[in-house]
């Protein structure tokens, strides 16, 4: 008996527009790690993506789903109620409803890789559901094996990497850094074997300098984004992980100083465009003429009918009357 083969010319394409689940932070079927030490908000970024998949809606406020769909989530270290009260916060803030978000979080008191009845009924659950994103959070409530040495590591990275590969999913696995890692580098931070960083197709690295929490990215197979401040804002009683850096634009121009010319913002070519446009214009039109990322474009679309300046229509945008 052989194993399949297929020439390298033949072997299938992805079209770009399918390279990502979400534009720059996660890539399409990716599997991967959600890091940073403790109370650094990893449980609220996982929600957030889970939210912007379900939904449709821009994660962090920024990065846009590319694919969306159902999403199943289980989280070992959180009561049922506070995952439920989270997510409410969450969809809140990107303008959606709990009740609309196609979400299934397993409800089962442990869910243990290590143990083949687990490792079955997950596969089942993943097999009926047919989710998008899996979800398991954290790492450390999922095995009793140790972290440390890389033969019992590996076998359960691999069991959720197959995983992925027969359902076609994404699977984002929340870990905790070592303490007192901040000055290295952010995959090698991460508690344990070095298996977790190499396993990652998409790894997130949340760290908090003081009162600044920082997000870095990197990805196997696409270029890193550079790094990305948080905040956790309150708004209404809901509570959400929020970017709060400038487009790269608008960073430019205060670098630049007061005596340069700034360089336009995003949002200002987006309304000159919508200004001289003779019908409305599409998201992806727009991100042609601007030639913009697709999440800075949507982000900066969101900002803009919040503010009135424009109006979406069934058709695309239009500048507001």
């Amino acid at each position: 008996m052989t194993l399949p083969t297929l020439p390298a010319h033949r072997l299938a394409e992805r079209p770009h527009e399918r390279r990502w689940l979400i534009d720059e932070l996660w890539a399409d079927e990716a599997v991967g790690i959600v890091g940073g030490e403790p109370k650094c908000c990893k449980s609220f970024l996982a929600l957030d993506m889970a939210v912007a998949v379900a939904g449709g809606v821009p994660c962090l406020r920024r990065f846009a789903p590319t694919r969306t769909g159902r999403v199943l989530l289980f989280a070992a270290e959180d009561a049922l109620h506070v995952v439920r009260q989270r997510l409410v916060g969450i969809a809140a803030v990107a303008g959606r409803d709990i009740v609309d978000l196609d979400i299934h979080v397993i409800t089962a008191p442990t869910v243990r890789l290590d143990v083949e009845c687990d490792r079955d009924a997950l596969a089942a659950t993943i097999a009926e559901l047919r989710p998008k994103l899996l979800i398991l959070d954290p790492f450390v409530r999922l095995h009793r094996v140790d972290e440390n040495i890389s033969g019992e590591v590996a076998p359960l990275l691999a069991y959720l990497r197959e995983l992925q590969r027969r359902f076609h999913l994404a699977v984002v696995l929340v870990h905790h850094a070592r303490k007192g890692g901040a000055k290295m580098r952010a995959g090698q931070a991460l508690r344990g074997s070095s298996e977790f960083h190499a396993w990652g197709d998409s790894n997130l690295y949340l760290r908090r300098h003081g009162e600044q929490l920082t997000l870095s990215v990197e990805h196997r197979a696409a270029a890193a984004i550079s790094a990305v401040s948080l905040q956790l804002a309150t708004a209404g009683g809901a509570v959400a992980l929020t970017a709060i850096d400038r487009v790269a634009a608008e960073s430019a121009s205060l670098v630049a100083g007061p005596s340069a010319s700034p360089s336009p913002t995003i949002g200002h070519k987006i309304e000159t465009q919508l200004a001289t446009a003779a019908s409305p214009l599409t998201a992806a039109a727009l991100r042609k003429l601007c030639r913009s990322r697709n999440a800075t474009v949507t982000a900066a679309l969101t900002d803009l009918v919040a503010a009135g300046r424009i109006r979406k229509t069934p058709t695309g945008y239009v500048a507001a009357r």
